[in-house]
């Protein structure tokens, strides 16, 4: 029992430091990136009858006139779609511009899950463990 709750602690604190790592860079590049306005563009073969339709492509130019075209990091949505030939306002990294935040669409509510789900799998593990313990 023991070594089953001390797996589980150490994939909860896993999650957690995946979902922490994950918060910081999307806000370290929301903060500190660089801005400029991206086109989306619909991906090559792309179909619109598709159900699930797969996210656009970014294009964007840097700082030192290197195109870009990296993955939207947000779907589509009914409420917030990103349709072919807009221009969204993104946030990139310097150092790697592949590292995009589309700004105003930050979605980190999947981060905020992992330490959440994480947390509660270490706090349950914990639990077992302590109870283990005490029924010696």
């Amino acid at each position: 029992m023991a070594v089953l709750a001390g797996i589980a602690a150490f994939g909860g604190m896993f999650a957690v430091l995946v979902g922490a790592y994950g918060l910081r860079q999307a806000r370290r590049v929301s903060a500190t990136g660089v801005r400029v306005q991206a086109l989306v563009k619909r991906r090559p073969g792309e179909t619109c009858e598709e159900s699930v339709p797969p996210r656009p492509l970014l294009q964007f130019v840097t700082e030192d006139d290197r195109v870009m075209e990296v993955v939207c990091p947000v779907p589509s949505t009914r409420r917030r779609p990103v349709n072919d030939g807009d221009n969204v306002l993104v946030s990139y990294d310097p150092a790697d511009p592949r590292n995009v935040v589309v700004q105003g669409r930050e979605r980190l509510g999947p981060e905020r899950v992992f330490i959440a789900g994480g947390a509660l799998v270490v706090l349950l593990s914990v639990t077992l463990l302590a109870a283990a313990i005490a029924g010696r």
